[in-house]
């Protein structure tokens, strides 16, 4: 075999490693689920600092709360807490 040749093949099936390494791979865990009950909507969805966050919103008081998952402290943490008109006013 000349050098060329094994280069071929050597490219090959380093080519082929890597498209079946890209078929079994997994997927990425995407948080874009909401649920919707009588009285409390639950959304997930990605927070403009980074990661992502769960929104509450209470149908029976109004209120909105945002959480958002603290690596550090492996724990959520509450971010903020209004009423959902405080999103709606005009000034």
């Amino acid at each position: 075999m000349t050098k060329q040749n094994l280069l071929i093949a050597f490219f090959a099936l380093t080519a082929t490693a890597l498209l079946a390494a890209n078929w079994f791979a997994t997927t990425p865990a995407i948080a874009a689920e909401s649920v919707k009950d009588r009285d409390y909507q639950v959304v997930t969805a990605r927070v403009q600092t980074g990661g992502d966050g769960v929104y509450i919103l209470d149908n029976r008081t109004g209120m909105l709360g945002v959480f958002t998952y603290d690596p550090a402290s492996r724990r959520l943490t509450g971010r903020a807490a209004q009423p959902i008109m405080n999103a709606f006013r005009t000034r």
